[in-house]
Order: C-alpha cells, then sequence, then structure tokens
C-alpha cells in the first residue's frame, strides 16, 4: 500500500519499469528526489563500484555522466539502506563526475539520479551484496577513541590536466560521519563542501551520514591556468574548516582521467 502511494505522489506519470526490480524504488524516489520528479532510465549514466563489497564501511562509487548534456545534479543513493541519499553533487564549472565512498547496510541497488537541463531525472545502478553493518557499526576512530584530535582536517591534491582539460581535484577529510545508529553515539556528519576558484563556484556537495567515514573524494573541476581551488566544509555540528589547494605536476598525456 505504501508503495503505490509513493509511486503516485512524487512522480509525474507512471513509475517506469524498474530493471533492478528493487521493490523499495517508488518509496526511495519519494524520498531523494523533489517532487513531481520525472524520471527514467538512462545507460549513458555510468555507474560502477567493484563487484564484491569488501568493506561495506568504505564501498567506492564511481559516476561518470560525461556523455550527458546539461547536467544539473548528481544524487547517490542505495536504495535499502537505512539511510538511502548519500550525497547530491552540483558542478557549477566541473565535469559530471564524482567519485565517492559510501556506507552499506545489506545487499541493495546502488544509483545514480542524474538531473538534466528540462528538469528531468535520469537513473542508472546496479546490485551489489554486502555482509552489511555499514550503517550500524561505530566508526573506526571512535573505537580508537582519536576520533577528535584530527576532526576536519583536510588533504588535497590538484592536478591540472596539461592540454587544456578539467583538472583533477582529490580531497579527504577527517569526520566519523556517524549515523546515529550505534548505542550512545548520537549523529554527526560532514554535511556540506563547497569548491570554488577565482571567486567562481566550481562545485558544491551536500553530503549524509551513509559517505564512509573520513570522506574521500575525487572530482574533475574547470579551472584557468594556474589556478588553485578553495575548499570550504562545514559538518552538523556548525564546525567550519577553509583550506586552499594548489596544483601539482599536470596529469600525463598518457593517463586517462578518471
Amino acid at each position: 500500500m505504501l508503495a503505490a502511494r509513493a509511486a503516485a505522489g512524487p512522480l509525474d506519470g507512471p513509475l517506469p519499469g524498474d530493471p533492478l526490480n528493487s521493490p523499495n524504488l517508488p518509496v526511495v524516489l519519494q524520498l531523494v528526489l523533489p517532487e513531481g520528479a520525472r524520471v527514467r532510465f538512462d545507460d549513458r549514466v555510468k555507474v560502477s563500484f567493484p563487484a564484491i563489497a569488501e568493506n561495506q564501511r568504505q564501498f567506492p562509487v564511481q559516476v561518470d555522466a560525461r556523455a550527458v548534456p546539461g547536467v544539473r545534479r548528481i544524487i547517490i543513493f542505495a536504495d535499502l539502506n537505512p539511510i538511502q541519499k548519500a550525497v547530491e553533487f552540483t558542478p557549477h564549472a566541473a565535469e559530471a563526475f564524482i567519485a565517492i565512498r559510501i556506507k552499506l547496510d545489506q545487499r541493495t541497488p546502488v544509483r545514480a539520479a542524474v538531473e538534466v537541463a528540462d528538469g528531468s531525472w535520469l537513473l542508472a545502478g546496479g546490485w551489489i551484496d554486502a555482509a552489511g553493518g555499514g550503517c550500524s557499526a561505530p566508526p573506526v576512530s571512535r573505537v580508537k577513541g582519536d576520533w577528535s584530535q584530527a576532526l576536519m582536517q583536510v588533504r588535497g591534491r590538484l592536478w591540472p590536466s596539461g592540454d587544456g582539460g578539467p583538472a583533477r581535484l582529490a580531497l579527504a577529510l577527517r569526520h566519523p560521519m556517524d549515523t546515529g545508529f550505534v548505542d550512545n553515539i548520537p549523529s554527526y556528519w560532514l554535511e556540506t563542501l563547497a569548491v570554488t576558484a577565482g571567486g567562481r563556484r566550481l562545485a558544491e556537495l551536500a553530503l549524509n551520514a551513509s559517505v564512509a567515514e573520513d570522506p574521500s573524494i575525487m572530482l574533475m573541476p574547470h579551472l584557468r591556468e594556474g589556478e588553485s581551488v578553495a575548499v570550504a566544509a562545514r559538518d552538523s555540528g556548525g564546525l567550519d574548516v577553509a583550506v586552499r589547494v594548489a596544483g601539482q605536476s599536470p596529469i600525463p598525456p598518457s593517463r586517462e582521467a578518471p
């Protein structure tokens, strides 16, 4: 009854057939997409991840929608996670590409929803088997007791393309990313991250606690020659951090961008 009601609510028109046959998709779309979203499946959106989840607390997901024109936003979500939506990425002046690590709580479809210029959403993804517990196990830093010593420290590397194409930006931030599902540990997570250069917005991310502990992120921003980037982040407790990342050596021409 819930699924039928949800399918009629947020979607403009009937729900298209789900190639992954997930019974939760209508409900999940109600949670992760705007009211009235028009959706369809599109294999131009490439969602890549390992065939096996060796570590359900740190599961790498890459979304490449560079074959789709006019991308506005990319959302990564897992149908059967207790916190389905992991990250919402807005590529203001960046390629429609993101790589990040998320948590998995059980066997689930992992998907991307890509908003395009006409306001509709393109869906793609696949099933992944996982032992579970990624969202309900305490973070490693909590177990060690050292989580506060490096909280919100940022490490970053920036590689210009060397041929006028997009740069490559790798970021790693220290944060426990608590889901609130562990006894006596309230939810506490990195909430927003913004990347700018020369006063221009390059990329913005809104994150949820289903992103892996110590978030690791790869983006492909568009930079002018010699530019560095500014990175600003805030967590759910109101703690802010701002750093600048300067360019490294250009990516060798023989090395493909991610």
